[in-house]
């Protein structure tokens, strides 16, 4: 099968032939028809996880899938073959990933059927950034009238972020460049969204715009000591960047570190939302298989949103 794949890490992805997998007992294998390019991807290519966890080579890359059930390995039920499903690919070591035709991942966790009015379009680039979004709003929990700063607003995990703390009744602060970045952000919600251009003085604008402090902060780029800092007391903050609380000292302020969970019911959640117009995946730009390579140089040049592949 063709796939996107790394001989080595540090390296740039390339598309090549590779064994299609076969499924294990308790694993779906699914015709992948869409993927995405993720951050842990990009990290992946630059050899970031090396010493974190298994390298399996020629390793094929990918972690988000919406495609079709091919075939069941022993002892799986609650699937069927022609089956429409999406999410993520989270097996203990990296290698067999889902930019590729075909994937392999565990019918326990991880993996949940498409709901109608969503697209496999749609689906194939929402399963991990969708739950990293999803978690971290859970985290830090904004009621209504809450003030929530989400920095790093334009990509994929952020422009979810955006939507669902609006959606929460929050008041969105988000961090944007004049432009392009900003228009992308604006148009997220049906509600206002505050912008902030990070490449000024961050701080200054936050205050202006919120004289006490945040309430609650989603870092998913930049300084997270520093967002830190614009937190009322007893404010809280969710970091996918491995941010603790040890690196905010001295502060009346909860971190929580946040890793992804795809367990099914999250997944089902968030296809439920997207699938009734109340959350829109932001893919702005897809590419054939053929060329992941330019979708993965894109991803790196900071491109807004989600970034699509598709795989069949």
């Amino acid at each position: 099968m063709r796939a996107v794949t790394l001989d080595s890490v540090p390296a740039t992805p390339a598309v090549s032939e590779v064994g299609a997998p076969r499924p294990e007992p308790g694993e779906l294998l699914v015709k992948v028809a869409v993927s995405s390019i993720n951050g842990f991807d990009a990290a992946t290519a630059a050899g970031y996880l090396q010493g974190v966890m298994d390298h399996r080579f020629p390793l094929v890359v990918g972690k988000d899938f919406a495609g079709t059930v091919e075939a069941l390995g022993e002892g799986v039920d609650g699937f069927e073959a022609g089956q429409t499903v999406f999410g993520v690919v989270m097996k203990p070591f990296l290698g067999t990933g889902s930019l590729a035709q075909y994937v392999t991942v565990s019918a326990a966790y991880g993996v949940a059927p498409v709901p109608d009015g969503l697209s496999v379009r749609e689906a194939g680039a929402l399963g991990l950034a969708g739950t990293a979004a999803l978690d971290s709003l859970n985290a830090v929990a904004p009621a209504g009238g809450e003030t929530v700063l989400v920095s790093g607003a334009t990509g994929g995990v952020g422009a979810l972020a955006v939507q669902l703390a609006a959606a929460r009744g929050a008041r969105v602060i988000a961090t944007a460049r004049p432009g392009a970045e900003a228009d992308f952000v604006t148009g997220l919600t049906g509600t206002p969204v505050h912008l902030v251009d990070f490449t000024g003085d961050l701080p200054a604008q936050v205050r202006a715009l919120a004289p006490d402090g945040v309430d609650a902060v989603v870092h998913l780029a930049g300084d997270g000591a520093e967002l830190a800092g614009l937190l009322r007391p007893g404010g809280r903050l969710a970091s996918t960047l491995g941010l603790t609380a040890d690196a905010v000292p001295g502060g009346d302020v909860t971190v929580h570190t946040i890793m992804a969970d795809p367990n099914p019911q999250t997944l089902a959640a968030l296809a439920a939302q997207a699938a009734s117009g109340a959350l829109r995946v932001p893919i702005t730009a897809a590419y054939p298989l053929e060329r992941a390579p330019e979708a993965f140089a894109a991803f790196g040049a900071g491109a807004l949103g989600k970034l699509a592949v598709t795989c069949s």
